[in-house]
């Protein structure tokens, strides 16, 4: 199966508003599991879960914090304009020293209401730590993408743009919730695990965990591991193209140690678990960054980044498949190389029918929207029996998307 010629209409079905979760549970470990073993559906619960992993299971987590990426700022005549922080372009690409920033940066951000915003300065004023701080945004250019560059600066200029942001800012809830963020979603759009800040969204399946469900893992022999994807905006962007060639994968940061690699690399053949698709999108391009290197390609080594179509180009006259274990070897050998404690690279992977798993054998992952990327990664890796997956779900009541239930996909044997 070619994923270019994907048609996205085949990837529909009936989504009734009542069952898109409005809000979260009281208990993150309430939430229902459905488990799909080698296509056999069961029902349970989240708590359930430690019994329904396959023995030896390596479950590896997302650590990404949600940013208060949301800016509500006034023209000066008193117009509110919204200001959607996406990505840092200067004076710093990456993200982290980007939240590091002091005085001023420009970013790519989403603007709304902003047809009446013509020319000159938004700003907001805010409190940090008991003082009085502004923030001020001047858009320097529009993009065809409908997105904005937008030049920032603050006082306090000492203070870092994260500062500005955990001050001044308000959690991007997805947009299907059609309500503002509460204080309660400060605290439960959050894995309880979250670590290093940079998604704008947050990594979903990992909401059901609990300490004492983590606690309940370790205790049980059930090897865990972390990783980082910044979750992007475009994890929202519905796909308008007729067929997948003409759609473009949004580009998001990834940082994976060192010893995750060799803990991946120590735990075959035994099976991989990932916690969403964020995760299992970042161990896949692992892969694909190793088997660059292995091919001695320029471009991963310099860049280490994975285009959206690398998995689906023919292998060079003569040349094998690169086997898992290979690929990890040689990223851990251009860690060695150049000195770096972990890899720092950018995936537009898409996983859609078609494509072959590499390093995961099974996902734990919420019900996702009709028509989207993240439908296709679990088509991708269910076949066809997603449908029975999902026609389950609905029949059976199961709440869908960020704060909904979650599901538990073996396609494999164990």
């Amino acid at each position: 199966m070619d994923p270019h010629q994907l048609h996205i209409q085949d990837f529909h079905y009936e989504l009734p508003a009542d069952r898109i979760a409005p809000e979260p549970l009281a208990d993150r470990a309430a939430s229902r599991l459905l488990v799909s073993r080698r296509g056999v559906i069961s029902d349970k619960t989240f708590r359930d879960l430690p019994d329904e992993l396959p023995a030896d299971s390596l479950l590896i987590f997302n650590d990404t914090r949600v940013v208060r990426a949301r800016l509500l700022a006034q023209r000066p005549t008193g117009g509110a304009v919204e200001l959607f922080c996406l990505e840092p372009v200067a004076p710093h690409r990456a993200l982290e020293p980007a939240l590091q920033q002091t005085g001023a940066a420009t970013w790519r951000c989403l603007v709304g209401n902003g047809r009446r915003w013509k020319s000159g300065p938004v700003s907001l004023s805010f409190q940090f730590a008991g003082q009085p701080a502004t923030l001020w945004a001047e858009r320097r250019a529009h993009e065809a993408s409908g997105e904005s560059l937008l030049d920032f600066r603050w006082e306090p200029a000492s203070l870092p743009f994260a500062e500005v942001l955990r001050a001044a800012g308000h959690l991007p809830l997805p947009p299907y919730l059609h309500r503002a963020a509460t204080p309660a979603d400060a605290v439960r759009y959050q894995t309880v695990y979250a670590a290093h800040e940079g998604a704008v969204a947050a990594p979903t399946a990992g909401l059901h965990f609990t300490p004492e469900l983590l606690a309940e893992l370790a205790a049980r022999g059930i090897a865990t591991g972390q990783l980082t994807l910044h979750v992007g905006a475009g994890t929202f962007q519905p796909v308008k193209a007729e067929t997948m060639a003409d759609h473009p994968m949004h580009a998001e940061p990834i940082i994976v140690s060192a010893g995750l690699l060799r803990q991946l690399l120590a735990h075959r053949p035994r099976p991989v678990i990932a916690v969403g698709t964020t995760s299992l999108r970042t161990l896949e391009s692992l892969y694909w960054l190793g088997a660059a290197l292995v091919r001695g390609s320029p471009t991963p080594a310099a860049a280490l980044e994975v285009s959206q179509w690398q998995p689906y180009a023919a292998l060079p006259p003569g040349a094998a498949e690169v086997p898992a274990e290979a690929a990890l070897q040689a990223l851990l050998a251009h860690l060695e190389a150049t000195g770096s404690a972990a890899v720092e690279a950018s995936t537009r992977l898409l996983i859609a029918p078609g494509y072959r798993f590499r390093l995961v054998q099974g996902l734990i992952t919420n019900f996702h929207q009709p028509e989207s990327t993240l439908l296709l990664l679990v088509a991708a890796l269910l076949g066809p029996g997603w449908r029975a997956v999902y026609a389950h779900a609905l029949r059976q009541g199961y709440r869908f998307l960020s704060y909904g239930d979650s599901s538990l996909l073996l396609p494999g044997a164990e």
